[in-house]
């Protein structure tokens, strides 16, 4: 009888994610792999351009290991970046192309990139990064406009290296290939650090709960930035060969994005609430024929009952929602489309966010980290192998984010007897706005830096259109004179717009509590006296 048996693996050798690309190039050569605008590529030619860039960016240093800042809309160049660094066994690095230039020397000094591919669309940003990294390899990304200077472009590296064969560099389950920058409630943005073996683990589970029966015959609708989960999204496809169609263009279009379903006979797509609401309410909608669409997942905000009805009658039964943060890549809970909607018509499960995504394990615990009983309110915590491996060079947010194995995620909520969660508040302050995460903290500092202002006091309220907006409530200081269109007007050189609260608010104080702190909840309190239309807001 075996007893404290231990196993140690004969081998941590990972498949690298780049290998995709190359199986597809073997097996469906000719299939159109990816579509943007009026042009397309094969597996084959995809596969191809991708060992190109890896040689080009080989051949300027780039190695295992290399972190690679991309900072740039979706493009098929911002596609091949990725799949490039993989290729290396390097770390795609990509940001929010919404995020002022300041906002990435951040995310440099994290990182430790020495290499930036920014589109030419971004020219203040290359400006400043290069400024303050003068020794920053810039590459520019194609763009609308040409570049300004003689910097290389990518499309350059392309010719220059065309031909060359660049194998798939070797790689383990826990080699880094993929820093995705998300915050805490400070604010200040942190890089979880996603690796080779985790989103092999990610990608079966997407396909499993997510996309089950995706073929290399499907494809799917780009709605939402690359960088972040419209870009696990995308690797689903790859996985399966399928096609990946990018919106063509920098303004989103419903009635464009109906267009291209019926065109390419799309089978899914990956969006956020306020999306979907949009694309349900569409004029044009019963114009196209969307019917091969059999999997329209969203994520990202709570979805309001009115909306979630408009779009099943819209859809159809093809609508899946799944909750999940960054740090563990969409992978906590879901509720597949026979879990939305019962045989009357009714809402199976309204403000559920799901079940456990196969191989996860979901547990509500207290602050003492014991799992308390069903009903019971706690903090949402998760373990498995869609687990991030924590924060880049930050211990501290490392020890503050895991108690006994389980990663905590923050939030607040309650599972029911047949494990469906429910999530009814968050640990932090933070709140999601059109599917951004917004942290108070990080705006609050900024809000701070006016010097008419001595407090202020940001929080998320409910909204029919967003899921969540801001309002600010600031307190001048005494003799001190501002309005609220002089403040916005300050904050705009200094917040991305997507932060930027949607009420401003001046009041002669804050509510504090009995230990002088200033409480959320009673800064809500107050907010629902004063902005009524806020109480009716109940989302599902």
């Amino acid at each position: 009888m075996m007893t404290n048996a231990v196993v140690q693996p004969m081998s941590n050798r990972a498949m690298n994610l780049s290998h995709l690309l190359t199986q597809n190039a073997r097996r469906l050569p000719d299939q159109p792999a990816l579509i943007w605008g009026e042009e397309s590529w094969s597996w084959k030619e995809l596969d191809a351009q991708v060992s190109a860039l890896a040689a080009g960016l080989k051949a300027r240093g780039v190695q295992a290991g290399s972190a690679i800042l991309v900072h740039s809309k979706n493009s098929n160049e911002m596609f091949l970046s990725m799949f490039a660094a993989f290729r290396l066994g390097a770390i795609w690095v990509p940001t929010n192309f919404r995020v002022k230039p300041e906002e990435l020397l951040h995310m440099v000094e994290v990182s430790g990139s020495t290499v930036f591919l920014c589109q030419t669309d971004f020219p203040e940003h290359a400006e400043t990064v290069t400024q303050h990294f003068p020794d920053m390899d810039l590459m520019w990304l194609r763009g609308t406009p040409e570049p300004k200077d003689s910097r290389p472009l990518v499309r350059d590296l392309l010719e220059q290296h065309s031909g060359a064969h660049t194998p798939n560099q070797d790689v383990f389950s826990n080699s880094p290939c993929w820093l995705l920058f998300t915050s805490g409630t400070t604010g200040k943005p942190k890089a979880a650090v996603l690796t080779h073996g985790q989103m092999a683990f990610v990608l079966t589970n997407h396909l499993a709960d997510l996309l089950p029966g995706t073929r290399c015959e499907d494809g799917g609708l780009v709605l939402a930035p690359l960088s972040h989960g419209a870009g696990v999204h995308q690797l689903n496809l790859v996985l399966r060969g399928a096609k990946t169609v990018l919106l063509p263009g920098d303004s989103f279009s419903t009635e464009q994005a109906f267009a291209l379903i019926e065109k390419y006979k799309l089978s899914t797509l990956f969006t956020v609430p306020t999306i979907l609401k949009l694309l349900a309410e569409c004029p044009h909608i019963d114009q196209y024929d969307h019917s091969s669409l059999r999997h329209v997942i969203y994520a990202g905000a709570p979805m309001y009952e009115a909306d979630l009805r408009l779009a099943l009658e819209k859809f159809g039964p093809v609508l899946v929602q799944y909750y999940g943060l960054g740090e563990v890549t969409g992978n906590i809970t879901v509720l597949p489309p026979f879990d939305h909607q019962d045989a009357d018509g009714s809402i199976s499960h309204p403000a559920s966010c799901g079940y456990e995504r196969t191989g996860m394990q979901v547990s509500i615990q207290d602050e003492q980290g014991r799992e308390v009983t069903y009903g019971e309110t706690g903090e949402v915590c998760v373990i498995g192998p869609a687990v991030f491996a924590g924060y880049y060079n930050n211990p501290k947010a490392n020890t503050e984010s895991f108690r006994n194995g389980w990663f905590r995620t923050g939030d607040i909520g309650h599972m029911d007897e047949r494990g469906y969660v429910y999530l009814t508040g968050r640990a932090s302050d933070m709140y999601i706005s059109g599917g951004s995460n917004i942290y108070p903290r990080e705006i609050e500092e900024y809000i701070l830096l006016h010097g008419a202002i001595t407090e202020v006091a940001v929080v998320g309220v409910p909204d029919r259109q967003w899921g969540e907006v801001g309002v600010a409530v600031c307190v001048l200081k005494e003799g001190a004179a501002l309005t609220e269109a002089e403040l916005r007007t300050w904050l705009t050189d200094r917040i991305a717009r997507y932060k930027m609260p949607k009420y401003i608010q001046f009041w002669d104080a804050l509510p504090k509590s009995g230990y002088g702190k200033v409480p959320k909840r009673m800064v809500k309190e107050e907010l629902l006296k004063s902005l009524p239309q806020l109480a009716q807001e109940t989302p599902c």
